[in-house]
């Protein structure tokens, strides 16, 4: 008999363990890159509508297709303005940031009154100036904004979230802050066409799932005992214990994941020159801003994305590339 291997690759990536559904559907952003310069919103948010394809010129330095026409799949983020609710000021404690008062606005839409417990009369410049008092104290400013779904025929409930101030001036953080409360905010207002961004979002679901999908595990021989789509041993009878980087059954999916250096290929007020005929399946029509990211991001169709500068960016500069081609054919049935 000849010699039979004995060991074999591992099946499945042991990286995310535990394999836990996400508590929110919302990405929760931990870390924030710090800027130089003038106050500048570090994030944004909007929903994912769909995939396609275009052609552009290759304008990567160090690539072997540099100067040549390209294939690159992208995908299509409708973004609708943002409505910035309050402003937040954070004070540095032993325990790390915690909050020393907010500023929220005057009179919120009713759509926003149904969705969240927002204060009764709310005096903003009240809060404002108490903040202004205890500026010393004060280490960064975020804002808190709304997305407005409405605004796009998307029948979703608004989400909020927060968003950190770039900068190192809090005094200018504040005048920043208070130029924002009430307003609303394009995604062309944060970002810019070429610039690398980073992405987070919570996956697609794919519920209770077993080793071999779950892990990638091979099938046992169909004459084996109780089970084919199961693994054939959970470990030694002696230590009596399962280790953790034994495949088992679980949850599969619905978990939060960050993918760094989403290039913006294009960005736009008018995203029906972006959408295929018949619309994006399982989204529609994309009628107002969009934003066109190079490659795939996590989540299905009509899942919020979050959007944040990046905090580990290329070196060759960002400018935005040349375009040659965008699908636009129906991607129905395909």
């Amino acid at each position: 008999m000849g010699h039979r291997k004995k060991t074999a690759p591992r099946r499945g990536s042991l990286a995310y363990l535990p394999r836990g559904r996400a508590r929110r559907q919302v990405g929760r952003i931990r870390y924030w890159p710090e800027v130089e310069g003038d106050p500048i919103l570090l994030g944004s948010a909007g929903y994912k509508a769909g995939m396609t394809y275009v052609y552009l010129t290759d304008d990567r330095p160090n690539s072997p297709n540099y100067g040549k026409e390209i294939f690159s799949p992208v995908t299509i983020i409708d973004a609708p303005q943002m409505l910035v609710c309050a402003v937040r000021a954070y004070v540095e404690t032993s325990s790390g940031l915690q909050t020393l008062t907010e500023a929220w606005m005057r009179d919120p839409l009713k759509n926003l009154r149904r969705a969240f417990p927002f204060p009764e009369n709310f005096d903003p410049d009240k809060a404002l100036k108490k903040i202004a008092e205890s500026l010393d104290r004060v280490k960064e400013f975020r804002v808190i904004m709304c997305t407005q779904p409405w605004l796009i025929g998307l029948k979703k409930q608004p989400d909020i979230i927060e968003v950190k101030i770039g900068g190192h001036d809090v005094r200018q953080q504040l005048e920043y802050a208070k130029g924002l409360l009430g307003k609303t905010v394009r995604a062309s207002d944060v970002f810019k066409e070429g610039q690398f961004i980073d992405v987070v979002a919570v996956t697609k679901g794919k519920g209770f799932q077993g080793p071999v999908k779950r892990w990638g595990v091979h099938l046992l021989p169909h004459k084996s005992r109780k089970t084919v789509r199961g693994i054939g041993c959970l470990g030694p009878w002696h230590p009596a214990h399962v280790m953790y980087t034994v495949p088992r059954a679980g949850q599969m999916g619905y978990a939060q994941r960050t993918e760094y250096n989403k290039r913006i290929i294009k960005m736009g007020s008018n995203g029906v020159e972006v959408t295929p005929k018949g619309g994006f399946l399982r989204y529609g029509v994309v009628h107002g801003d969009y934003l066109m990211l190079e490659g795939s991001i996590p989540g299905p169709a009509k899942r919020l994305i979050r959007l944040r500068h990046p905090v580990r960016p290329p070196k060759f500069p960002a400018a935005a590339p040349q375009i040659t081609y965008v699908n636009v054919e129906s991607l129905q049935g395909k």
